[in-house]
């Protein structure tokens, strides 16, 4: 299987920051299952054109890039890399406005939800 690990250098493709992979870490504690790791991509559809997908998985990819921020395990299919470049997923606790958040430097146009976007 062709993958590449990288660590934290700051020219990485994807970004996670601290409080998003704290939250992470703690829902992956929540699931009963071994090997899983955060699975980030995108996927056609919402209502700008292209959606943010994010999701556990255990199953690896052909073409998956690896990612390893302070021991979570994130890994982006090929395709969806090419979208995600210089993407920072960052986690906001709160009553109103909380939740994971993807800041994508190439989106020309977000939803007011920030679920989807167009390139």
């Amino acid at each position: 299987m062709s993958e590449n690990t990288q660590s934290l250098p700051t020219d990485l493709a994807v970004r996670i920051t601290p409080n998003a992979v704290a939250e992470v870490k703690r829902l992956i504690s929540e699931e009963n299952e071994t090997g899983i790791f955060l699975r980030l991509g995108v996927a056609a559809g919402g209502c700008s054109g292209m959606s943010y997908s994010m999701g556990f998985d255990t199953n690896a990819l052909e073409g998956d890039t690896e990612y390893d921020f302070d021991g979570l395990t994130v890994r982006v299919d090929s395709q969806s890399l090419n979208y995600l470049q210089g993407t920072t997923l960052d986690y906001k606790g709160g009553m109103l406005g909380g939740g994971f958040q993807f800041s994508n430097p190439n989106a020309k146009r977000s939803c007011g939800c920030g679920s989807s976007f167009t390139c």
